[in-house]
């Protein structure tokens, strides 16, 4: 590795972790490990939970239109966001950064993305990896790898007491996040658009600073609505849409009935459906279309949560309930998304 740019990464690294820092942080980066007080956090029973996650071929759009902060922040957020679903507060975040020959601003912006994620999580970047391995990467290509870390008491775990009659409040994306590139890319191909082009959903941007909008971080909002006791259960819409992420914290004989047209669906989606000819089964299930995260409230409270939310920054909108159902459909789309 050439050690003169790690050393000048390192030095650029050092006062946007210090700017991550929160209670429980012992030291700082360079150590050969980093070390977290739980009891300093403010934990007097906790247990840990842990996610770790990519930001896929979204990374080549980057590389492409050569703007990298906003990976960083996708980073961050594909791991947060897992972790407050289970009713975890992230406290602190590592990356990994490959790269064939390492080039100390392209470097710089992905971690200054990853620290801002850490900001808007309230979580440490504590440490990380960069590796330079000439041969595995083509020149001006990377890979990014993220791994972080919450705690929850343990009597405070995600999911609880889901059950018919619950309702679905939906939390707006800010675009595609990070799944589905691979299909983005090949309709951007098909189209024969440049990234540097205007976008067809967003003409005041160019084409690939559009589709690079980092996945919103949605932490310390439902960490709040979760505190107040309002929240039951918690879905990260991710890589297998609203019909993949559900069900993973519906219990067996409960089934989520959505209403198409309660939640607006960002033009980027109708874009990415008319110009791919995708139909609506095949976004629902590569694409978030339109919500973030899905979140269960009990019916009395679902008004009182809705507010909450809108007061904390939300575009937040109740978009189904659950009911008793069996079956292998475990989510039901009740009318057509307007794409």
């Amino acid at each position: 590795m050439d050690i003169a740019a790690g050393d000048a990464l390192v030095e650029r690294i050092k006062p946007l972790a210090r700017a991550t820092a929160r209670p429980g942080v012992m030291g700082g980066i360079g150590g050969f490990g980093a070390l977290f007080d739980l009891k300093a956090a403010g934990f007097t029973d906790p247990v840990l939970v842990s996610s770790t996650d990519g930001v896929g071929t979204k990374l080549r759009l980057a590389i492409e239109a050569g703007h990298h902060a906003e990976v960083g922040i996708d980073l961050v957020a594909m791991c947060v966001n897992d972790l407050v679903v289970q009713g975890a507060e992230p406290l602190f975040f590592l990356d990994y950064f490959a790269t064939g020959k390492l080039e100390v601003a392209q470097a710089a912006e992905v971690v200054a993305g990853i620290a801002e994620g850490c900001r808007l999580a309230g979580c440490a970047l504590v440490g990380g990896e960069t590796a330079e391995m000439p041969g595995m990467y083509q020149a001006g290509d990377y890979d990014l790898a993220g791994f972080a870390v919450g705690a929850a008491e343990r009597g405070a775990l995600l999911p609880r007491a889901v059950a018919p009659g619950d309702v679905l409040i939906g939390l707006a994306s800010t675009g595609v996040h990070s799944n589905g590139f691979s299909l983005v890319r090949r309709i951007v191909e098909a189209a024969g658009l440049g990234l540097d082009a205007p976008a067809p959903f967003a003409p005041q941007q160019p084409l690939g600073r559009a589709l690079l909008a980092p996945t919103r971080i949605y932490v310390k909002s439902v960490l709040a609505l979760h505190r107040s006791g309002l929240l039951k259960a918690a879905a990260h819409i991710t890589g297998g849409g609203l019909p993949g992420n559900l069900p993973r914290v519906l219990p067996e004989g409960v089934v989520a009935e959505l209403r198409a047209g309660s939640w607006p669906v960002p033009d980027v989606f109708s874009w990415l459906a008319q110009a791919g000819g995708v139909a609506e089964a095949e976004m629902l299930r590569v694409f978030n279309c339109g919500l973030g995260m899905v979140l269960v409230v009990a019916e009395a409270d679902a008004e009182v949560a809705l507010t909450a939310l809108r007061a904390a920054g939300e575009e937040a909108h109740p978009v189904g309930r659950l009911a008793p159902g069996a079956g292998e459909a475990r989510v039901v789309l009740e009318g057509s998304l307007p794409l």
